[in-house]
């Protein structure tokens, strides 16, 4: 009876430090993930164009680790779904010397994450990426030109800056999409609105928050995400219906 228990609590010791050891390891090593998305709206004077999403940074300083990716890729555009800031230790230096790497591979374009609504130094931040060139796209539109042909990149600012519901999102989405018949790009923080991307025509939608599922484990995936709970539905990587696609990205960092 005694070595039974003794194999027990052996067996949850070793789970325990492989548990440990993968959450040490995802959060000190950067995984790239490349999506190919396929969709007959896109023009073809954006085949291959190539779009990095950074998402939930949380103040992280990755410094080179980050910026050598990045450069090595290549990307068109650098979008950035949220969280650049953490709320509880909110740097703004590590956030702009981040910003001021970036912005030299390529154009950065940016919405706001809830930690940025919790932060009381967001409006400070917002100016400081505005003076950097950033595109701030917190409920705005805009064309992007390439090959002579466009698509539309709109973004949605995150929901705890205004207390938003379904309703409220849907006319947001659709007051921005307005009549325009091409191939539109979502920034948006927070996965959880697919729905809504789908019913306001939204082609593609780029996201993070999910964390990859909060709290992770190895082999089985994400058990629970803000604001998704238990068993979330959309925890990393794409999800498509009809001829709407999301990206969900796993993050950089923790709050």
């Amino acid at each position: 009876m005694k070595s039974k228990r003794l194999k027990k609590r052996y067996i949850i010791l070793i789970l325990l430090f492989l548990t440990i050891i993968w959450v040490v390891f995802t959060n000190t090593h950067i995984q790239t993930t490349r999506l190919e998305i396929k969709n007959s709206n896109i023009l073809s004077g954006f085949t291959g164009y190539k779009i990095a999403v950074i998402a939930d940074l949380h103040n992280k300083d990755w410094g080179n680790k980050l910026i050598k990716p990045l450069e090595d890729e290549a990307p068109d555009i650098i979008v950035i779904v949220g969280d650049l800031i953490d709320s509880s230790h909110t740097d703004l230096d590590i956030a702009l010397d981040f910003i001021g790497n970036a912005k030299q591979i390529a154009p950065v374009y940016y919405v706001s994450g809830n930690h940025e609504a919790w932060s009381n130094q967001y409006e400070t931040l917002k100016e400081s990426l505005l003076e950097e060139d950033i595109i701030v796209l917190d409920d705005e539109k805009l064309l992007l030109s390439h090959n002579n042909d466009e698509i539309m990149l709109l973004g949605l600012q995150d929901t705890d800056f205004n207390n938003r519901n379904k309703t409220s999102i849907d006319n947001k989405l659709k007051e921005l999409v307005g009549d325009y018949k091409g191939y539109k790009i979502l920034l948006s923080h927070r996965p959880e609105y697919f729905e809504s991307s789908i019913t306001s025509g939204i082609d593609l939608a780029l996201t993070g928050h999910a964390h990859g599922g909060q709290v992770r484990i190895p082999f089985i995936g994400g058990l629970v995400a803000p604001n998704q709970g238990f068993l979330p539905k959309y925890t990393s990587g794409v999800y498509s219906k009809g001829s709407t696609d999301m990206v969900v990205s796993r993050g950089l960092g923790n709050s």
